[in-house]
């Protein structure tokens, strides 16, 4: 028996707090009676409906690998009518919910779950869970290491852009035109930003790593399971 806030919450339904708003305004019935109060507990055998919906007790959490092309969103659908992740998925992997988003023009590794739960803590800030990616960058790359380790001094410290902080990030020269760059936050364009500040900017960027998840050979489009939990 566990607490229905858990219970919804472990179902990817809202959070905690989240499930006890929805409580208190009466959106979430058991067995067919309203419930008006979180402490209210209950198994995998009773009936939980929210806003008349029934919620399943949590899944097996389960974690994918999908190797994403450039050319379509992180999103379940695009006002701008450009291809999302689902569909290029296999149709019984469309209920699947992204772990951290990469952009439309973007490849690589993109961990997917059955877990709500999990996909916002992996995605959370504090939990510092490191991105690898390797990019393709223009400007003067044709300078030699010391120079370049003065111009990208303002990645490795952290800057401030039109008011966002954007905290260090980890940055390997490969070669003439390639580098590889470690994040641990995730913002929106992050990289495209900050590497335009220094007057840098990606021409190409593709994840390779998220946490201990590597992308290794996965063909692009591809999907497949990586661990169970």
């Amino acid at each position: 028996m566990i607490r229905i806030s858990k219970y919804l919450s472990d179902a990817g339904v809202a959070s905690r707090r989240g499930a006890e708003e929805m409580i208190a305004l009466g959106r979430v019935s058991v067995n067919g009676k309203k419930i008006n109060t979180p402490v209210t507990f209950v198994s995998k055998n009773d009936s939980v409906l929210v806003d008349g919906k029934k919620i399943t007790a949590k899944q097996q959490s389960q974690i994918y690998m999908f190797h994403k092309p450039i050319g379509c969103i992180c999103s379940a659908k695009d006002p701008e009518g450009r291809k999302t992740i689902y569909d290029i998925l296999p149709p019984q992997y469309r209920n699947l919910k992204y772990i951290g988003r990469l952009d439309y023009n973007t490849s690589g590794l993109l961990l997917l779950t059955n877990d709500g739960a999990l996909a916002r803590e992996m995605t959370l800030p504090s939990a510092g869970i490191e991105r690898v990616y390797v990019a393709k960058v223009g400007g003067a790359m044709t300078m030699d290491d010391a120079h370049f380790a003065r111009v990208i001094k303002p990645v490795l410290k952290g800057v401030k852009i039109d008011g966002v902080i954007y905290r260090p990030m980890k940055v390997r020269r490969l070669n003439a035109s390639d580098i590889e760059i470690t994040i641990t936050e995730g913002k929106k364009n992050e990289i495209r930003i900050v590497f335009e500040h220094v007057k840098l900017p990606i021409r190409k960027l593709h994840r390779i790593s998220y946490g201990k998840h590597r992308l290794k050979d996965l063909p692009s489009g591809e999907i497949k399971p990586i661990i169970k939990a």
